[in-house]
């Protein structure tokens, strides 16, 4: 028995319907809908009557509801109880931009729930943090450093793939060759942790003049411009399954980047940033979330292969998501989403 399924349950009992327990629980209707259909299958009888106007508790629905509540009540009190033996202190997390707000801060949100005494310092900036000099405990790094004396640990491999929106695709087409790909814009993301002339080499020319048509440092506002269409971008693979309505442009190109955890020796002797590495580890897992193995995944094929792990990533709802209305439409953003 999976106690996300009976969640699931209750949120479908709160709301009345697939699509309002969906949208509040901030994941697609067909996977409630499936998760449900499984609980079912355990139990061995229906919980729910479909009905046009929404959802009606079978008899035997309405006879577990107190179970599941007091099994609610019961996952309350071991978070509580294991908040009462949780991390303490504060700890430095130096990482890029765009890892650090779509990736890391999500899940750090969950964990820091369950360790309410944590802080976690989380510096996401394009500049390299200087772990040996303890401008950070901890960073996360795209380079292996060449400082013998720092602790490392591979966390995964970061793959690219050039995206554009969904109303760039309408209008101008995507190219399927790097030679068509020279008669569209690009959006450039440019730092000191990136290789600037990669975009160049991707695409056979000497240098991006005339094709570039915005170049930012923030890995933000490079999923701003493209989802707003104005060029191609390159952006995670991820993105895809975490919700952003864009359209992958298959011209032959991708790129990829090993993920490095690195530390001073002196935290191997601190039990919290320990603990702090190993939950990196977790979230970072190559064998619950696909887009960091080593091999090259579609993004088409990571929104399925991630459906079921990246529910809570994704930024439908908030502020960020909802600015690609202004483009799309409301109607055609929840569209893209519900698909």
């Amino acid at each position: 028995m999976n106690w996300d399924d009976y969640r699931l349950f209750m949120g479908c009992v709160e709301a009345g319907s697939l699509r309002k327990a969906a949208e509040h629980l901030r994941i697609d209707a067909a996977t409630v809908a499936r998760r449900i259909e499984r609980l079912e299958s355990v139990l061995g009888e229906r919980l729910f009557v479909r009905l046009v106007e929404g959802l009606r508790l079978t008899t035997f629905g309405r006879s577990i509801l107190d179970d599941v509540n007091q099994m609610g009540r019961a996952v309350q009190n071991l978070t509580r109880r294991t908040q009462a033996g949780d991390l303490h202190g504060i700890v430095r997390l130096a990482v890029t931009e765009g890892i650090g707000t779509y990736w890391i801060l999500p899940k750090l949100i969950e964990w820091q729930q369950a360790n309410r005494h944590l802080t976690i310092d989380l510096r996401a900036s394009m500049q390299e943090a200087d772990v040996a000099k303890l401008d950070a405990d901890i960073a996360i790094q795209f380079h292996r450093p060449t400082n013998p004396d720092m602790m490392i640990t591979k966390l995964g491999r970061l793959h690219t793939y050039p995206f554009v929106s969904i109303a760039y695709d309408s209008r101008f087409g995507t190219p399927g060759t790097l030679k068509e790909a020279l008669q569209h814009r690009f959006v450039q993301q440019s730092s000191p942790l990136l290789d600037d002339a990669a975009m160049a080499r991707a695409l056979g020319v000497e240098d991006v003049s005339g094709i570039v048509g915005i170049r930012t440092n923030a890995s933000s506002a490079i999923l701003y411009a493209v989802e707003r269409g104005a060029g191609i971008g390159v952006l995670p693979t991820y993105s895809l399954a975490l919700g952003a309505p864009l359209v992958p442009v298959d011209m032959g190109v991708e790129h990829n980047m090993e993920i490095y955890a690195v530390y001073h020796p002196d935290m191997r002797h601190s039990k919290l940033h320990m603990q702090v590495i190993e939950w990196l580890r977790r979230i970072f897992d190559s064998v619950r979330y696909p887009c960091f193995r080593d091999e090259f995944i579609h993004p088409n094929k990571l929104v399925e292969l991630m459906r079921e792990t990246a529910i809570g990533l994704s930024g439908r709802g908030y502020a960020a998501a909802n600015l690609g209305s202004s483009v799309l439409g409301p109607t055609r953003l929840n569209k893209v989403f519900e698909e």
